[in-house]
């Protein structure tokens, strides 16, 4: 399902059909470094893990992470959009692309999109997100779309500490 449109990209609701590009995706050297490896090794798996968050996340909280696909090819670029995390007070906002789409700005222009989204029709209130302390090319895109830096945060499960970004309305 379609949930927003940018100048260049659709966005829209991660599918079992996307289980190649989700496998692709989350097994990229950068995801496993600055998000972490989520053990997900098959197409199977992939469809697993699509349903387990991506499709639960959209029937439990009505919003989750979104593909984003570029307008002209349909081809899926990577994912944006909100998790709601029992550690976290607030939904955070969260993004990753293929190597390919980095450093071409579409990650910006998906994540203000989103987060207008969130404001607009979710009517999301305060919105925070998390990067590891070395992603330094998501913090300062985070600061783009008006998130401040509040401070140093240890997560479960391995409580490796993670910097903590907020945005107010």
């Amino acid at each position: 399902m379609k949930i927003l449109e940018t100048e260049r990209t659709i966005l829209r609701e991660v599918t079992r059909d996307d289980a190649e590009f989700v496998l692709d995706l989350l097994n990229q050297p950068s995801f496993i470094k600055f998000i972490g490896d989520r053990n997900v090794r098959t197409i199977a798996e992939a469809r697993d893990y699509i349903e387990s968050r991506f499709t639960k996340s959209y029937k439990q909280f009505g919003f989750g992470m979104y593909a984003v696909e570029l307008k002209e090819t349909s081809a899926p670029i990577g994912i944006c959009g909100f998790v709601k995390r029992d550690s976290l007070p607030d939904a955070d906002i969260g993004f990753a692309f293929l190597p390919q789409y980095e450093r071409k700005g579409y990650a910006f222009e998906s994540s203000d999109a989103v987060m207008k989204y969130g404001r607009d029709i979710l009517g999301l209130g305060r919105v925070l997100a998390i990067t590891s302390k070395d992603n330094e090319s998501s913090g300062r895109l985070l600061e783009k779309i008006n998130f401040k830096f509040e401070r140093l945060i240890k997560m479960p499960p391995n409580d490796e500490e993670l910097k903590l970004f907020s945005s107010d309305k």
